[in-house]
């Protein structure tokens, strides 16, 4: 940034899922002004925490805007595990794989992609521009007082991760191991950008509010002795039946990362939380507070606290108007 200020701290903002409409009327809010095509503030920058795109009606306008303000140094990205689903969706595998596609063109991986395949159709070239910017977008940032990741902080597999790639970005041969179940590479995909997930037991399953039969939980890792899947369920569906006071087996709690209170604040998104924002640990926040079903799109203004504060979160309610196609400026917005 060519500016004379000092910087003040970032405002981290969570799964925007193509509600650009919604992330312009945010970042004007938190003072940021749309100058030369770029969204600007003269003292702050953004991190934006993943899955900008899929699901919502403005995905062009929302990638727009994060990719202009990231190439302009106004802003800061890292991996969602929708970006992820994109590059492996839209290369194919090479040969002996057994695949054509790195991920199988699913009924459920075509419905969950739908949308920004549909918004980018007539922009082929644009996609193509997309997806290889996708692909240098770092799985993790830390900087001097902050960590941010779109899952799950592990820090083993980020240790192992930055030995090899000091910047957390990762390429093809990488993401072509990580599709492979029981590589490390896939560990560290799985782990970073969907987090911990604890299967249920055989002919149980979760019908989700978003329309999708789930065959596990989403766990999360800030509990510093769970017994019970009660103690480490994050997720908006509740458990069938009395599952919460299931114990956790010496398997599942093994499996498990863990983030202690003392350690420096985590910005995460990825968990469909409701409601007004809270934060779950003194030094964890969660930004995903379901934007795309007409939720909050959060973010958290940082600005160098050591404990974390909930009257920093600023939100914006997503309007059922959200739900309209874009007019052309709001995408050529310069």
């Amino acid at each position: 940034m060519s500016r004379n200020h000092a910087l003040e701290g970032y405002d981290l903002i969570g799964d925007v899922h193509g509600c650009g409409a919604t992330l312009a009327t945010l970042l004007e809010r938190l003072g940021y002004h749309c100058r030369a095509g770029v969204y600007r503030h003269p003292r702050r920058k953004v991190i934006f925490l993943g899955d900008l795109i899929d699901r919502g009606p403005r995905i062009r306008l929302a990638v727009s805007i994060a990719r202009r303000m990231v190439e302009e140094g106004e802003a800061y990205i890292v991996m969602g595990n929708h970006e992820i689903n994109a590059l492996t969706y839209c290369h194919r595998a090479r040969g002996g794989t057994g695949r054509e596609w790195l991920r199988e063109h699913t009924p459920r991986h075509n419905r969950i992609i739908k949308e920004t395949l549909d918004q980018y159709r007539d922009h082929p070239q644009e996609w193509e521009e997309v997806l290889a910017w996708c692909l240098d977008i770092p799985l993790c940032l830390e900087f001097e007082g902050l960590r941010v990741v779109h899952a799950c902080w592990d820090h083993a597999l980020i240790e192992g991760l930055r030995r090899e790639r000091p910047d957390a970005r990762i390429d093809m041969d990488f993401l072509e191991a990580a599709v492979q179940p029981g590589t490390r590479e896939f560990r560290i995909l799985d782990r970073l950008t969907r987090g911990c997930h604890v299967p249920l037991p055989e002919g149980l399953e979760i019908h989700s509010g978003d329309g999708f039969t789930r065959r596990s939980f989403r766990a999360h890792f800030w509990a510093r002795a769970p017994r019970t899947w009660g103690d480490v369920v994050f997720q908006p569906d509740n458990l069938p039946g009395d599952l919460e006071q299931r114990p956790l087996t010496e398997t599942e709690h093994a499996r498990l990362s863990y983030y202690a209170p003392e350690e420096r604040p985590l910005f995460i998104g990825h968990y469909w939380c409701e409601g007004i924002p809270a934060l779950p640990t003194s030094n964890i926040a969660c930004l995903d507070y379901s934007a795309v079903k007409f939720g909050r799109l959060v973010a958290y203004r940082w600005s160098g606290e050591a404990r974390l504060n909930a009257d920093h979160f600023v939100w914006v309610r997503v309007p059922r108007e959200e739900e309209a196609r874009p007019e052309p400026w709001e995408i050529d917005f310069d």
